[in-house]
């Protein structure tokens, strides 16, 4: 029996580029910030804020990569039973929203650790 896995590669794939570009712009962004604020390191009151931007980096770019994953697996399964049980499309809907929600947790999460050092 031959599995296509056209689509799960591509969104894997798709979430892995957005997970690099989403963690290289947060990496990015201190510099940009730094170099347009004189009073930064006053502002940060003694935080090392290398780390805090690596942390908000890992936590949005990893839970994009696990979203990603888990869309991919879910999904699969999703249109499998679907196919065989139409009217289980309301759940399987939620089950999809539940392993979108962990990129959304990440990036909640990234948001807090950067306000914290404004």
């Amino acid at each position: 029996m031959n599995k296509s896995l056209g689509v799960p590669i591509a969104l894997i794939a798709l979430t892995v580029l957005f997970g690099l570009v989403s963690t290289a712009l947060l990496l990015w962004t201190p510099h940009a910030w730094a170099a347009s604020d004189t009073n930064a390191a006053a502002r940060l009151a003694g935080v090392d804020a290398s780390w805090v931007f690596i942390g908000a980096a890992l936590a949005t770019g990893l839970s994009s990569l696990g979203a990603g994953f888990a869309v991919a697996k879910v999904g699969t399964a999703a249109v499998g039973a679907l196919a065989e049980r139409p009217e289980l499309f309301g759940r399987l809907l939620i089950l999809i929203g539940l392993a979108e929600g962990i990129a959304i947790y990440g990036l909640i999460v990234s948001i807090l650790m950067l306000n914290r050092l404004g």
